[in-house]
């Protein structure tokens, strides 16, 4: 069924549930409006057409909340809007039929105060008592520095899932880890070392990311994207940059697409070797550990090198890149290409003849392609349990419309598939590269700016290396951001952590976690 069939059955369906919806055109993305009180059962009829629950939000516009739900089928993106009194905000919760979107719908709720009816989970979430309980800091009517007090108190009362029953204890974990990663709480209930359940509790590092892109212009606004997570800087500020080239009507020039390309794919292959590392380091295998360090270190060299930045952030502006490529860049980059393949083929030789790594990641942290499907997760994650979704093939902009690559997918849903996806990646990232490289001719980098018409907006859609990202922008008057918001792929994949450790030992939940490597900062905007 071609994508345009499927909508138009879909309407009809809707139609015959007797669920009212009027049709708004945007840049590159449809808009359905409908009433509150056809929320969920919308979410019910896109169930069974097998629609992909893919973000949510709300915005605050004078007297009113605006609510949005994005969903996608075949690489058609389709956005779900009801308006609400702020009066009496509320409308039925769709994490009822789609799990993925229970989060999203706490923290509108804290962000806004919006009542989701009958929602299964209605605890707070980003809200650790760093502003009073009826406050709601994306209101309008909420300054940015907020009423702080001089000492915020401890979020210490936070409703966990206790554990009960004969040999049944919690080890609580967090948020201040041992390592250098980010603040996090992991609540365990387990019976000796077999993890019966697990809670997680985020929102440690939350930065108000949405308040403070109000009133931004659009190259203050892409340096704040490139922020939001600092290992996807480049996919972060590239989602931005669609959505506001596509609300101006700007198009960019195919030079600096395909240098937005390269960019990416680089960002791709040294997260996916630091993961690789990490992997291995956490199973103690140390010798793997240090090679892909190693090999990462040099690659992020040539960043700086090439591009001015080892993680490339401020690369991509509204209207292109501000940066060129070399003959003699494009040299240096496919002779690292070419070193690349040869050690990475030497390391994986390695890993794969290593039986202790074998023991340690086959069977373990098993994900179920039907768990990964029902709550929407993304990239390597859910590419690892069957999900073979990717914006740059079911979706393509440029340049990936411009040239021919596989995605790799497994089905086996444990730790060995997220290692050896990660693996697919980076040899099908680096064939990318070259392709760019050899199509790049002479041209700009830079298209002219053009300033939207108040009330303009778009979904910015890219594939970062974690998967897909989604970034919603509105313009206000004299070209400043009214609504910003950047979904990042953990906001998704965080949840299915939870299940993929039951059965599994208490040991094994460090390289669990490292094999999903959720974001932090991604999820606490």
């Amino acid at each position: 069924m071609s994508s345009s069939n499927w909508t138009v059955d879909f309407l009809n369906q809707l139609i015959s549930a007797a669920v009212t919806v009027e049709q708004i055109s945007l840049p590159s993305t449809t808009l359905w409006q409908t009433e509150s009180n056809h929320w969920q059962q919308f979410a019910e009829l896109a169930l069974q057409q097998n629609m992909r629950w893919v973000a949510g939000w709300a915005e605050h516009v004078q007297d009113r909340f605006f609510i949005n739900a994005c969903f996608e089928k075949q690489g058609v993106y389709v956005l779900l809007r009801a308006i609400v009194n702020a009066a009496k905000p509320e409308l039925p919760s769709q994490a009822i039929v789609y799990p993925a979107a229970n989060r999203s719908e706490r923290h509108t709720q804290d962000m806004f105060g919006i009542n989701f009816i009958g929602h299964p989970d209605n605890r707070r979430w980003t809200r650790h008592k760093a502003w009073p309980k009826h406050s709601h800091p994306l209101r309008k009517d909420f300054s940015v520095q907020g009423t702080p007090d001089e000492i915020t108190q401890p979020d210490m009362d936070y409703p966990f899932v206790k554990a009960h029953g004969t040999g049944a204890y919690e080890i609580p974990v967090g948020p201040v880890h041992a390592g250098i990663i980010e603040p996090g709480h992991f609540r365990f209930q387990a019976v000796g070392e077999l993890i019966l359940n697990l809670e997680e509790r985020l929102g440690y590092v939350h930065k108000g990311i949405e308040k403070i892109a109000e009133g931004r212009s659009p190259e203050s606004l892409a340096r704040l994207a490139g922020r939001v997570s600092g290992d996807t800087t480049v996919g972060h500020a590239w989602a931005a940059c669609k959505a506001m080239e596509q609300a101006a009507g700007i198009d960019i020039p195919p030079r600096a697409a395909l240098i937005r390309g390269v960019l990416a794919e680089r960002e791709r292959v040294a997260n996916h070797m630091g993961d690789m590392g990490a992997i291995c380091n956490d199973v103690a295998f140390v010798f793997a550990q240090m090679q892909f360090t190693r090999l990462r270190e040099l690659w992020l060299r040539t960043n700086a090198t090439v591009f001015g930045h080892r993680l490339l952030m401020d690369r991509i502006i509204p209207g292109g890149v501000n940066c060129d490529l070399s003959e003699e860049s494009c040299a240096k980059i496919k002779q690292d290409i070419i070193q690349l393949r040869k050690e990475l083929s030497e390391i994986m030789s390695a890993v794969d003849l290593n039986s202790s790594l074998e023991d340690r990641l086959f069977t373990a942290g098993y994900l179920a392609p039907e768990l990964a499907a029902a709550f929407g997760t993304l990239g390597y994650v859910g590419r690892a349990s069957g999900q073979s979704f990717d914006v740059r093939k079911n979706a393509p902009y440029a340049p990936y419309d411009q040239v021919a690559f596989k995605v790799p997918v497994e089905t086996q849903g444990d730790i060995a598939s997220r290692f050896w996806v990660r693996n697919k990646e980076i040899n099908a990232a680096l064939k990318l590269i070259e392709k760019f490289i050899a199509l790049l001719s002479p041209g700009d980098i830079i298209s002219p700016w053009k300033t939207p018409v108040a009330g303009s907006e778009s979904l910015g859609i890219v594939e970062g290396w974690r998967g897909e990202i989604v970034s919603y922008i509105r313009f206000d008057a004299d070209n400043k951001i009214a609504r910003f918001y950047p979904r990042d792929p953990s906001i998704l994949n965080w949840p299915v952590l939870e299940k993929l450790v039951l059965d599994n030992i208490v040991p094994d939940f460090p390289v669990c976690n490292k094999s999903l490597n959720g974001s932090y900062s991604g999820s606490d905007l």
